[in-house]
């Protein structure tokens, strides 16, 4: 990247220090600051450790990780080993590593926003403030901290491929295709992202301009880099036979009116895994800005902004309406309809809205001073209003790392077992197996979205009473069952019960003669179980840990 002025170097060191900024609770609080639980610390985080000491790191696409579920969860489920992330969670600490993740994602993200507004969608210097600050503002989205560069990479990845496409291309650009594959994931992003390239492709060859094989090349050889990056995922889509978990899940489900509901929900506040966190800023700025293209007739001066507004609401129709009911007859002669997600296609709109967002900040800032003013007010509200979203703000009302893998309170709990735990298994009722995991219990209970189908058929024997009490929890398991947990009819989906709670488990009914057939000897609880004799369990210890979450209920099966 060449750096024209002064000011541009000015905005752009702004720009980092406000990143350091954000970031630097993670690496003053370390396990003490407060992140996302959701597909973070309850799986995420926990696997890479996992992996780390399975000895499986380059185990083969047959082999096995044996702390979880009886040694039937493939390798392949935790992916590549030619990932970084891996290897940031394998050589440092887990919150040096997950500091280090979230400073190099953002980082990328800032300058792939920014030279893609800058060399292709607002190559005019005037627009300097707006461009940084768009970049700024991408970067410092929430997005899913497992996604890595998955989603805002693609920035980085278009901006390659436009110089391609015009033939303006270095060896920056094809080093940018080599390595962003290996620190994303291609069904969490890019497997869309390259098909959408292959459909731009194709719409350029109907409008004539050629085939541009260079172009293709380019499309052609990033898919096949993640590709041999991601061998693992490959083998187990293409070839292997084994029925698993995802075979029953079953997406086509809506009824029209609520696939409605979903596109409206979807496109103003987005989604948990791309959180854009449009709605109050953004939303208003890119409609005001439509306003003005349409009054003025900009239609051929602005047909980038126009085409970034229509394929915004195109991709949340698509989203909302992959689960319409209507898709049924096709997922009953295509299986892998369900077995992948093609929804994902709106894992796109978080690069589309802020480059919409840009955009729309010229659009208003080129009608009048007040414009300028308004569009630079705009930037400097979201990138604020952004900051005010940190995880260290908005979680603080959850457990921080160390309380919620509670590692002494764990110690403790296997020093009075006094057994190897590789010789016994455990599951959990009101605490995620992640902490298990995490803290090196062999566990029955798992949460993974690619195990064997006759293991989930076979878990669910423990907790089929419990499930035919509670339609919800039933309805989530059966159609989906990602979270093979203890589940019980009265905390339902409830998995985080803290140390201070009051409740008691009443009524439960778990089949414990299944539950010890799999090789389970011990519960762990995180409230007590008043009928465990009727359940055939015996209440051995309660162990408690000012720097633990959780209160622990630790019982034996009879």
């Amino acid at each position: 990247m060449v750096i024209e002025t002064k000011k541009e170097r000015s905005l752009i060191l702004f720009a980092l220090i406000v990143i350091a900024v954000y970031l630097s609770p993670l690496f003053i609080l370390q396990e003490n600051a407060h992140i996302r639980v959701h597909d973070n610390l309850d799986s995420n985080l926990a696997w890479y450790k996992v992996l780390a000491r399975s000895g499986e790191m380059f185990g083969s696409v047959n082999a096995v990780i044996p702390q979880i579920i009886n040694g039937q969860l493939s390798r392949n489920a935790f992916g590549t080993e030619y990932s970084v992330i891996v290897w940031l969670y394998t050589l440092f600490p887990t919150m040096i590593a997950y500091g280090l993740s979230q400073a190099l994602t953002r980082v990328v993200a800032f300058f792939g926003m920014y030279l893609l507004l800058k060399d292709h969608f607002m190559p005019d210097q005037k627009w300097l403030v707006i461009k940084v600050g768009s970049a700024l503002a991408f970067a410092l989205t929430p997005f899913w901290p497992s996604g890595m560069l998955s989603t805002l990479g693609m920035p980085l990845a278009l901006w390659a491929f436009l110089n391609i496409r015009k033939h303006q291309d270095t060896w920056k650009d094809y080093l940018v295709l080599t390595l962003i594959p290996l620190y994303a994931s291609i069904v969490l992003g890019f497997f869309f992202f390259l098909s959408a390239m292959g459909v731009f492709w194709l719409w350029d060859c109907f409008r004539g301009k050629g085939w541009n094989l260079r172009f293709l090349f380019a499309i052609g050889y990033m898919t096949g880099i993640f590709m041999l990056v991601e061998y693992r995922l490959i083998y187990s889509f293409m070839f292997s036979s084994e029925p698993n978990s995802r075979d029953e899940y079953f997406h086509a489900h809506l009824p029209f009116w609520r696939a409605v509901r979903l596109f409206v929900k979807n496109y103003v506040l987005g989604h948990t895994h791309v959180m854009t966190v449009h709605t109050l800023i953004i939303l208003p700025a890119t409609f005001m800005a439509m306003y003005i293209v349409v009054t003025k007739k900009l239609w051929e001066q602005e047909k980038l902004y126009v085409f970034l507004f229509g394929l915004n609401i195109v991709l949340s129709l698509w989203y909302a309406f992959w689960f319409y009911e209507g898709w049924l007859p096709l997922t009953k002669v295509f299986h892998f309809m369900d077995t992948f997600n093609f929804a994902r296609y709106h894992f796109l709109r978080p690069m589309v809205i802020y480059a919409s967002f840009a955009l729309a900040l010229k659009i208003i800032a080129g009608h009048g001073l007040d414009g300028v003013k308004l569009a630079k007010w705009l930037v400097i509200s979201q990138i604020a209003f952004l900051g005010l979203l940190n995880d260290e703000i908005i979680y603080r009302e959850k457990p921080t790392v160390k309380e919620f893998f509670a590692e002494d309170l764990f110690t403790e709990i296997k020093d009075y077992i006094g057994d190897n735990p590789e010789e016994y298994r455990v599951a959990s009722i009101g605490i995620h197996p992640a902490v298990s995991q995490f803290n090196g219990f062999y566990t029955i209970d798992t949460y993974n979205n690619f195990y064997p189908l006759s293991y989930k058929h076979q878990f669910r024997k423990i907790i089929a009473k419990e499930l035919e009490k509670n339609k919800t929890i039933q309805k989530y398991y059966d159609k989906w069952g990602g979270r093979c947990y203890l589940f019980t009819a009265q905390l339902g989906k409830r998995y985080m019960i803290k140390k201070d709670s009051k409740r008691h488990l009443k009524n439960l009914q778990l089949n414990t003669e299944v539950f010890k057939e799999m090789g389970g000897r011990y519960i762990f609880s995180a409230i007590p179980i008043d009928n465990a004799q009727q359940n055939k369990l015996f209440l051995e210890k309660v162990f408690s840990s000012k720097n633990a979450a959780w209160k622990i209920y630790l019982y034996k099966t009879m």
